[in-house]
């Protein structure tokens, strides 16, 4: 088994990098608000136009499921990642809208090692998710577990 390229060590606060984009598809908006978020603004284009949005908005969580695709093409499949111990904050500060075109950068908040588990350690970061448009729709602050490389 080869070994991951992103690993604790390899991480250091202020690190920011892009981990990729994705164009809002319409059926996956409708999909996935039908299965999991079916509120009028998600899954009726008439109740949207007449709603504060003006049109169909993707769901928040469907945003965090695009912007977790990303970080996962982006760097996770090839690390050492364990998990997550959970995230701090989700912020959805503009409307996703089918078409838009969606960037995520990712930067390193703090990196902490584990002090009972000298093996791993915890990386906080910040996922922001900008829009065509170069504005901010999205935003989540989380915290990953890695393991260290091995000596």
């Amino acid at each position: 088994m080869s070994q991951p390229t992103w690993c604790f060590e390899d991480f250091t606060a202020g690190h920011c990098f892009e981990v990729g984009s994705i164009t809002v598809d319409a059926a996956e908006v409708h999909d996935f608000a039908t299965r999991y978020d079916p509120q009028p603004f998600h899954i009726n284009p008439d109740a949207a136009e007449k709603s504060i949005f003006g049109g169909v908005i993707a769901s928040g969580w469907h945003t965090c499921s695009m912007m977790m695709r990303l970080v996962v093409d982006g760097y996770l499949r090839d690390s050492s990642s364990m998990g997550s111990p959970g995230i701090d904050e989700v912020r959805w500060l503009k409307p996703v809208r089918p078409g838009d075109v969606l960037r995520v950068i990712s930067t390193v908040l703090d990196v902490v090692p584990s002090k009972s588990k000298p093996d791993r350690g915890v990386v906080n970061s910040l996922w922001e998710a900008h829009n065509q448009h170069g504005e901010l729709a999205a935003t989540i602050k989380g915290r990953g577990l890695f393991m260290r490389r091995p000596a």
